[in-house]
């Protein structure tokens, strides 16, 4: 008699689906544009000297004059001796609002933008959008910052005039009324095509070399912290001093021309690096190379590694996870 068949087993139930992975965590739009703000401002407050040298050299000669100052050095050493140690802060005030609305716009953009490439294509940058995404953060900082950085320069300039030609602004704020009361709302804008020219090669050449040497760093296996930042960020100054310090000369001598008969000194950006050139020599476009790579290189530095830390802290303590990142 035939055994009967065995019965079929049941079937097995499903797997149960996988539970979506949770989105990632992100910094509101908003809190990228203070973090952006609070690290160029933190920077600031250190190099502050630096970029009253810088400023007095470039201006330095102007009009085929004989040179002030020998080296950045001497600029520094009569700077102190002959208007005190506190002048070495002139302008601090001018400073720190320009990196309040500069500084916090432009990496404030920039970081949004490398969040949403990331997010839109699943993927990091190539160089060519790393370069195509600090040309934009820089001209919208450039635009926002220049009243500013118009003020800031005219008064780090104010103590090498003779005493008869100071301006003598009390304050940022003074400056700020003055300048429109006494020349017309329109020249807080002076130089406001060759300030975002160079905020655009300045942030084209920092933020993109900063992100692409992060990504070739990592790739031999150096870790993400502050010896990371720090290569990054030093590599990333020299060549941004290297590609922005011509035009950035051509930005300071417009931003502290005086008129002479109702005339102005240059007729703009361009005719400043042709007088410098005809009269000083070419090398003189580069002139304060020192002081702007001492004043660039460390402010990179410190505003980049500040913005990867106030990242790091607000994902920590904010967000209350570890895994997001800075730049």
């Amino acid at each position: 008699m035939p055994k009967p068949s065995a019965a079929p087993a049941p079937a097995a139930a499903p797997a149960p689906a996988a539970a979506p992975a949770p989105a990632a965590k992100r910094i509101p739009l908003g809190m990228k544009f203070i973090l952006g703000g609070a690290a160029g401002m933190g920077a600031t407050c250190i190099v502050q000297p630096l970029d009253l040298v810088k400023t007095r050299m470039q201006i330095s000669g102007v009009g085929g004059a004989a040179k002030e100052y020998k080296n950045s050095i001497d600029c520094l050493t009569k700077v102190i001796t002959n208007e005190g140690p506190l002048a070495i802060y002139k302008g601090i005030g001018a400073g720190l609002l320009r990196q309040a609305t500069y500084t916090t716009s432009r990496l404030g953009v920039y970081t949004y933008l490398n969040d949403f490439y990331k997010v839109k294509f699943n993927e990091k940058p190539t160089l060519l959008v790393y370069l195509a995404m600090g040309v934009v953060a820089g001209a919208c900082g450039a635009f926002i910052g220049t009243p500013f950085e118009v003020a800031l320069i005219r008064m780090t300039a104010d103590g090498r005039l003779p005493v008869e030609r100071r301006r003598n602004y009390k304050n940022v704020a003074n400056a700020l009324s003055r300048i429109v009361k006494e020349e017309g709302v329109t020249t807080l804008w002076r130089g406001c095509m060759p300030t975002m020219s160079r905020a655009m090669v300045v942030n084209m050449a920092q933020l993109a070399s900063y992100s692409q040497a992060k990504s070739m760093f990592k790739k031999y296996e150096m870790k993400e912290g502050l010896r990371l930042h720090f290569v990054a960020a030093m590599m990333s100054g020299f060549i941004t001093t290297i590609a922005s310090m011509h035009v950035d000369i051509a930005k300071t001598r417009v931003q502290n021309m005086t008129y002479i008969d109702g005339k102005p000194e240059y007729k703009g950006a361009i005719d400043v690096m042709g007088r410098i050139a005809r009269q000083e020599g070419i090398l003189a476009l580069w002139k304060g190379f020192t002081p702007t790579y001492c004043r660039l290189g460390p402010h990179t530095v410190l505003v980049l590694v500040f913005l990867e830390k106030l990242n790091k802290l607000y994902f920590k303590h904010v967000l209350g996870t570890s895994s997001g990142s800075g730049l």
